[in-house]
């Protein structure tokens, strides 16, 4: 595994490749790697001749307050999983590199961007499009994969390629969990032994609310309500646990990402944040609508 930092370095090999015909995949990550981000990188390498693996914690992603600083970091276990999944060649740029002085050019986008994880985090997805066509200006890709667990950030880049018309085609993968369901993240480091348990809940919610869909509920507002009495009530709080807060439980179409009020059409993308004390986690499950 080839291991480079420089961006100037970097297009010069991925320009190399493509010369020689080789098809190129990149999994842009933040690195702590874990077997979710192993998955991606397993499948991006069934895609190509060259797996590009990237490693950058992103501080335009991060707001006031948010946890840049403490975001975990292990280079030397990251460098150890990204060679066994196959990765060929690892960038691990530092902040100067990708972020030289002067620079001032960042992607916007329209009403995507303010809802959801943008109402609570209004510059997050700003920073998460700018570093990824930034990424592949730099890595030169085919292909580039993506975890379904940020569906929102999955479905704005899409819609950047698709907008800015990208020479990519853009894969989301499933999402990896835990085997009690909880969605795999680098952020569930964070979390203490009882909000472990209570993480859980997150996950039997989005299972009731598709047993209740594929049952024929429609009422968004009703499912809802249930969702949120799981999440806060999976556990029976002792005095010093802390009870979750939940940001927000959304009904959305997959294809445009808007809001709904019942369910129509033929599938509905169930997704929710939730914070346990410090911790946000978030997760969603794409739900087929039986057609009655």
């Amino acid at each position: 595994m080839e291991i480079i930092s420089s961006v100037p370095e970097l297009q010069r090999r991925s320009e190399q490749l493509r010369r020689e015909g080789k098809h190129i995949a990149v999994v842009p990550t933040m690195g702590y790697l874990h077997a979710g981000h192993g998955s991606l990188m397993k499948l991006a390498k069934a895609e190509a001749d060259v797996l590009i693996t990237t490693i950058f914690v992103n501080p335009t992603q991060f707001g006031p307050g948010e946890d840049f600083e403490r975001y975990p970091r292990d280079i030397d276990s990251d460098k150890k999983l990204a060679s066994e999944a196959g990765t060929d060649i690892l960038f691990t740029p530092i902040v100067a590199e990708m972020y030289p002085e002067g620079f001032q050019t960042f992607v916007e986008m329209g009403e995507v961007f303010s809802i959801l994880e943008g109402k609570f985090r209004p510059t997050h997805f700003r920073g998460v499009a700018t570093v990824v066509a930034k990424l592949c200006s730099i890595t030169k890709p085919h292909v580039a994969v993506f975890g379904q667990k940020d569906a929102q950030q999955a479905f704005i880049i899409q819609q950047m390629v698709r907008d800015l018309n990208f020479d990519l085609r853009v894969v989301v993968a499933p999402i990896a969990r835990e085997p009690d369901g909880l969605a795999m993240s680098s952020r569930n480091v964070y979390l203490s032994a009882d909000e472990r348990r209570r993480a859980a809940s997150l996950f039997q919610s989005l299972q009731h609310a598709k047993k209740s869909i594929l049952e024929g509920a429609k009422d968004v507002n009703a499912l809802r309500t249930e969702m949120e009495q799981i999440i806060l009530g999976i556990h029976p709080f002792g005095r010093s646990a802390q009870p979750s807060e939940i940001d927000y439980v959304a009904f959305v179409t997959p294809l445009g990402f808007q809001e709904l009020n019942n369910l129509t059409g033929s599938s509905v993308y169930v997704l929710l944040a939730v914070r346990f004390s410090k911790t946000r986690l978030i997760d969603n499950m794409l739900i087929e609508i039986p057609n009655r």
